[in-house]
């Protein structure tokens, strides 16, 4: 008896937020709805020397034994559309690319072994076959080229 009065004041309770949270979901601004500008004051993105923007939004106080690099950090990345290809780089360890906002994204990949380029589109898409995460091996070389006006991703690794 006490847990269906429970639930029945739960039930309540939130049948009544949730006109108040509808009316804030349908306020909310699309971050795909901004300028770039915005987005990297937003965001308080630096320059990076790959072409686009970024900011560190995590490094673990964990190092690699032996050295002063973190076991992992996190990072936003803003590419825009307008300055082309980001610089061809690797790398020495793996690194997993998330898709968040903005224009669909093409990463290439490369073993720089002769083989063909290979072309993955991180964005929202999945039926088009966008994907929101791509994993980039270690000592695997790669390029980003945003779709649009621009794009918000995030990588993680070490």
């Amino acid at each position: 008896m006490r847990v269906s009065v429970a639930l029945s004041w739960l039930s309540l309770g939130l049948a009544l937020h949730l006109p108040a949270l509808e009316k804030r979901t349908q306020d909310t601004k699309s971050i795909d709805h901004c300028s770039t500008k915005q987005v990297i004051e937003l965001l308080d993105l630096q320059k990076s020397d790959e072409k686009g923007y970024f900011f560190e939004t995590f490094r673990d106080p964990t190092t690699i034994p032996g050295t002063n690099r973190s076991v992992s950090t996190a990072i936003y990345y803003l590419l825009e559309g307008a300055v082309g290809r980001s610089l061809w780089h690797k790398l020495d360890a793996t690194e997993v690319w998330h898709y968040y906002a903005g224009a669909p994204l093409v990463l290439s990949l490369s073993h720089n072994d002769g083989s063909c380029v290979r072309d993955h589109v991180l964005g929202p898409d999945l039926f088009e076959g966008q994907r929101p995460q791509v994993v980039v091996a270690a000592d695997e070389w790669q390029s980003a080229r945003s779709l649009g006006e621009w794009t918000l991703v995030g990588t993680t690794g070490k």
